[in-house]
């Protein structure tokens, strides 16, 4: 990369107008957040024409992909914002050393789960939670997940540091190709092909591979600061420790979600029946993609933070973090609004049965209420694991999902039945609120002044 584009990544990140700045690059991600989310919906969606056992087999597998996702986002975040810090005081060369160590500690786990997992693929599914009449169907399914898995995780890597380094558009863009690719494979292969399951299982492998050939070629084709080549690991093997601690709060967000959601999914079923597990599956649905724009801009924040703590411009971090919170306020409370007024007609979409709309209803007016509560925690957690403050965002990480609402989730349950299930991720978003502000706020009082020479 030659100096001149190095100065001018610096120059956007240090130097542009903080709105302009964090909504250029949170716009990509949350389009490909998007893209994702609907895919996934895709895939459920054919995969359903199977019947009840081929649409548990996806639930099971579910499980391993968010096993592998979780090993992603470790490596990617915890990379990402270690590089962008590096190009934040302008040292390229160990920016490189880390982006190289996160990608091989990638397919080297990847390698390792894929094998692992082939060889004792029946173990392994009944541990996720497969049935005896699931299991041929997730078999076929998670073999080619499993194949897929060296990539898959490398791209979560891949797309992460693109992101932190201020390349949010040519993440966004093989994220998106591979999305539309696995849209477009799954009926081709599992009815113009007829290999039913299968079929939605290489259709997903197909577009993992395709998706990490474009993410990586952008490090080939100079487009980005940082280099990969297998002498920068070399440097510094023992850098991945590092990687690990800074992205190890990430791994524990997705940890706690997938444990947190089988438990709900276990709960509402015991109160309320195949109908609550509907309903509370798409409320989730529904949050997610509303909570999807307002991370998608959080995540904007992110190389920001990053970027402008190693340079040392301390100003701007704090300016970032209030930007982006009130943003989220904005944005989240605009759909808040929309989704309250509609709440019914919005379940009805996805399942016009009547216990299905009278369960959900509730559940989704009270975690829409409690999304005002979001954005605070959420830039909070993305702030702390930017600047490398790792403790901090472990612990906050752990709290949404964990520390407070599974706790929140058997009491209530316990006490209150069904409603308990409804209620307990809102009022674990509005106790983790009341946690994140005073840490938040302090941190950012007690931030020292500029250097003189950026200002």
């Amino acid at each position: 990369m030659s100096t001149s584009k190095e100065v001018n990544q610096f120059e956007k990140m240090t130097k542009w107008p903080i709105p302009k700045l964090v909504i250029t690059l949170g716009i990509p991600t949350t389009i490909s957040m998007l893209v994702t989310n609907i895919y996934n919906m895709a895939d459920t969606y054919f995969v359903s024409e199977l019947g009840n056992s081929a649409s548990g087999a996806v639930g099971v597998v579910f499980g391993l992909m968010a096993i592998i996702q979780a090993f992603g986002f470790m490596f990617g975040h915890g990379a990402g914002s270690i590089i962008a810090r590096k190009l934040g005081e302008k040292d390229v060369h160990s920016a490189s050393i880390y982006a190289s160590l996160s990608i091989l500690a990638c397919l080297s786990v990847g390698t390792l789960i894929g094998i692992f997992g082939l060889i004792f693929i029946e173990p392994l599914m009944h541990l996720l939670g497969s049935t005896e009449t699931i299991l041929p169907y997730a078999k076929q399914y998670g073999i080619y997940i499993l194949i897929a898995a060296p990539v898959t995780m490398t791209s979560f890597a891949l797309n992460n540091i693109l992101r932190y380094e201020g390349k949010a558009f040519f993440a966004m863009i093989g994220l998106t190709i591979g999305g539309v690719l696995n849209i477009i494979g799954d009926p081709i292969l599992m009815f113009g092909f007829d290999m039913g399951i299968a079929g939605a299982g290489l259709s997903t492998a197909i577009s993992q591979f395709v998706g990490f050939v474009i993410l990586i070629s952008m490090f080939f084709r100079g487009k980005t600061l940082s280099k990969i080549n297998i002498k920068y690991a070399k440097e510094n093997p023992k850098a991945v420790f590092t990687i690990m601690a800074t992205g190890f709060p990430s791994f524990c967000r997705q940890g706690f979600s997938s444990v947190s959601t089988m438990l709900l999914n276990n709960l509402a079923g015991m109160t309320g029946g195949d109908a609550a597990v509907a309903a509370m599956s798409i409320v989730n649905r529904i949050t997610f993609f509303i909570f999807a724009v307002g991370l998608g801009i959080g995540q904007g924040f992110q190389p920001v933070a990053s970027f402008n703590y190693g340079a040392k411009i301390y100003s701007r971090v704090k300016k970032a973090f209030y930007f982006t919170m009130f943003a989220g306020e904005a944005l989240l409370g605009t759909f808040v609004i929309v989704g309250l007024l509609f709440s019914n007609h919005l379940i009805g979409i996805f399942r016009n049965d009547p216990t299905v709309v009278l369960i959900g209803t509730l559940s989704l007016k009270l975690q829409l209420l409690s999304l005002f509560f979001h954005p605070l925690t959420i830039c909070s957690n993305m702030l702390f694991q930017s600047i490398g403050e790792n403790k901090k965002a472990t612990f906050l990480s752990m709290l949404r999902s964990g520390i407070l609402f599974i706790p929140i989730l058997l009491i209530l349950t316990r006490l209150f039945g069904l409603f308990g299930v409804q209620s307990a991720q809102a009022i674990a978003d509005v106790l983790a609120f009341f946690i994140s502000a005073p840490l938040v706020l302090k941190f950012l009082k007690n931030l020292p002044k500029d250097r003189p020479e950026n200002l």
